[in-house]
């Protein structure tokens, strides 16, 4: 059965996670403090301990989620004999989880994966004064809906679709006046709802213009190796494996679209039916459940998710 991994973005974290795999495996200790070390901070003490307010940081959260996800890697190694290379056809990621994804696909070290990713949350908050920018999701419209809701919404301002989710689940981003716009004009278009989010910033639009420019400059420092398989980009929702494509993709993600729902349909038509989320929480797997119902989905985030999913692989 053809396997695809996927990698959590941001939303997913919490306080706790990571810490039994840490507790269970000496391969998962050493992950959390190689990115502490990397980062010069106890990255790891404020993920188990909190508080959940630091946690939320997109400074803090993008590298604590990646570190997550690079501990069940390693344990699935380590314990099990399972890798990227010897189970996987494709890695993809939502958002930061295209970075998790590299890392495990071994395009970045993780060290350098941990501090892009600090570099990476901290640009994206500074990109834009607080209280400027909003996100809102969308739920119950399809994408080309949506989409025009966001262009009708804008009047000169930013208003983009920054996720497509799923049928039925697209988030918009841009300037808090024209997102609040676009929640009513989606509403007249058919919408069920249209939820306003609790981010600190508009992720993917091109108010985050100034984060992409950081990140260009600090992946043009990093030392990228082609992935052992392809990347499934956002931003194209094709395969990568050229490092220099990888880092124009890393560097368009930053306000472009996170096309999840065509980057899922893809992996699917080229023969993918089974998931595995890897790292913590179980949002994607959710979604591959609306976005590709006829293929299985897990979540792999503790011991026995792990065991489980080792039994499975090996079949």
């Amino acid at each position: 059965m053809t396997t695809a991994f996927m990698f959590p973005g941001q939303g997913s974290q919490a306080i706790g996670m990571g810490k039994s795999l840490a507790e269970n495996f000496a391969a998962a200790r050493s992950v959390f403090e190689e990115v502490d070390a990397a980062l010069g901070q106890r990255l790891s003490t404020l993920m188990w301990e909190g508080p959940e307010i630091e946690l939320t940081l997109t400074e803090n959260a993008q590298p604590a989620l990646m570190a997550v996800s690079m501990a069940v890697i390693r344990v699935l190694e380590a314990e099990h004999g399972i890798t990227v290379a010897n189970t996987a056809a494709f890695v993809a990621g939502h958002s930061l989880g295209e970075y998790s994804a590299l890392a495990a696909a071994g395009t970045f070290s993780l060290a350098d994966a941990a501090r892009l990713l600090k570099t990476r949350g901290l640009a994206m908050q500074s990109a834009t004064p607080v209280g400027t920018g909003a996100m809102a999701a969308l739920l119950g419209l399809d994408f080309a809906t949506a989409a025009a809701a966001a262009a009708e919404a804008a009047q000169g301002e930013v208003c983009q679709a920054a996720n497509d989710n799923s049928d039925g689940q697209v988030v918009v981003s841009g300037t808090k006046a024209a997102v609040e716009r676009c929640a009513e004009i989606a509403k007249a278009k058919g919408a069920k709802r249209a939820v306003m989010l609790p981010v600190s910033a508009p992720f993917h639009c091109a108010l985050m213009q100034p984060a992409a420019d950081v990140m260009a400059e600090a992946l043009a420092k990093v030392t990228m190796h082609a992935p052992c398989v392809p990347l499934i980009a956002n931003v194209g929702a094709l395969p990568l494996t050229d490092p220099a494509a990888i880092r124009a993709s890393l560097v368009a993600q930053v306000t472009g679209t996170v096309r999840w729902r065509e980057c899922v349909g893809f992996m699917v038509a080229q023969g993918v039916a089974r998931f595995y989320e890897i790292g913590a929480g179980k949002v994607l797997t959710g979604l591959s459940k609306k976005n590709a119902p006829e293929a299985t989905a897990f979540a792999i985030n503790s011991a026995e998710d792990i065991a489980a999913a080792a039994a499975q692989i090996k079949g």
